[in-house]
């Protein structure tokens, strides 16, 4: 079925001109050159539920990031856990323990374990970079230090957890300022400072701090322009007159997927714009990205910006 969709839609355009333009800095977060976060004291942190403690050095580590509830998650194998030093980070440092990492990341709890460890492949094969140079460097390093063992574990491990309502997604005409900092996470500015949002998706935590201690139960809010929803839901049930092809012929009726296909419902709006972008730019590649071109090709930013709004908005 997916063969005959992506033989359906005519003529892609030339990939290599597409990759000239520039990635968007809402989407793709970069801390600034010379960034140094405010230096905090070394005093134990707490989160709200947990008896358990970390220090902020603690909770940086890359190799034995905290575990806040550690009687909410299955056991983790020790590359979740620990990671590999000196070049595999603990999968749980940017992804949680519990799998719905942040938005500069990606929230994997509850994919399918065979989707899972094909996209650890296809990052150490050079197939999924980013719009955005440098920005897979890690996972690529990472993915090529690991065995297809280690990728299996950390797969079966997230793919075992149940999805959650990570992110609440709002319509509005003005945002507050904000930065990118730490951890290449945005932030809201101090202060009551407010810009219109244009046409950018801007996602923050809800709670800064139990973001920045890596809590799993500190979640975000994405704000998006108004008529988002409504015009993301329209063209991923319709696809547009043309213009795509019906996301759930794919992700199944109610995109949380299908067999080896990936859920949309419920996901991080910009990691799913970024990936739409990526994949029209030609930087995230593979056979079965093959079959997304051609329903990504004709999409504006407005277009993704749509379709991420909505299927964030939705229950996992």
């Amino acid at each position: 079925m997916r063969k005959m969709i992506a033989a359906s839609v005519l003529a892609l355009l030339p990939i290599g001109a597409l990759a000239a333009d520039a990635p968007p800095e809402w989407a793709y977060p970069a801390m600034p050159q010379g960034y140094v976060p405010p230096a905090e004291p070394e005093v134990a942190q707490r989160v709200t539920g947990s008896q358990k403690t970390y220090t902020p050095k603690e909770i940086g580590n890359q190799f034995a990031p905290p575990d806040w509830f550690p009687n909410q998650h299955p056991a983790q194998p020790a590359i979740v856990a620990r990671g590999k030093a000196p070049e595999v980070n603990a999968c749980s440092q940017c992804h949680l323990s519990s799998g719905s990492g942040h938005p500069e990341s990606a929230n994997i709890a509850g994919l399918p374990a065979a989707y899972i460890f094909e996209q650890l492949q296809e990052f150490k094969n050079g197939n999924r970079t980013s719009m955005l140079p440098g920005r897979s460097n890690n996972m690529v390093r990472f993915a090529k230090n690991m065995t297809d063992e280690e990728m299996k574990q950390a797969a079966d491990y997230f793919s075992a957890i149940k999805p959650i309502v990570w992110n609440k997604v709002i319509e509005t005409d003005t945002v507050g300022k904000s930065f990118v900092g730490e951890g290449n996470m945005r932030f809201i500015s101090a202060g009551n400072d407010k810009e219109p949002i244009g046409k950018r998706i801007i996602e923050v935590p809800e709670d800064e701090h139990g973001a920045k201690k890596r809590d799993p139960h500190s979640p975000f809010v994405a704000y998006v322009p108004r008529g988002s929803i409504e015009a993301g839901s329209t063209l991923a049930k319709t696809g547009g007159n043309g213009k795509t092809i019906q996301c759930g012929v794919c992700h199944g009726p109610d995109f949380k997927g299908l067999g080896n296909v990936p859920p949309l419902a419920g996901r991080s709006p910009i990691y799913l714009y970024r990936q739409l972008n990526d994949i029209q730019h030609g930087t995230r590649k593979g056979n079965a990205i093959a079959l997304m071109q051609p329903v990504v090709q004709k999409l504006t930013s407005d277009d993704m910006i749509a379709l991420a709004a909505y299927m964030g908005s939705l229950t996992p």
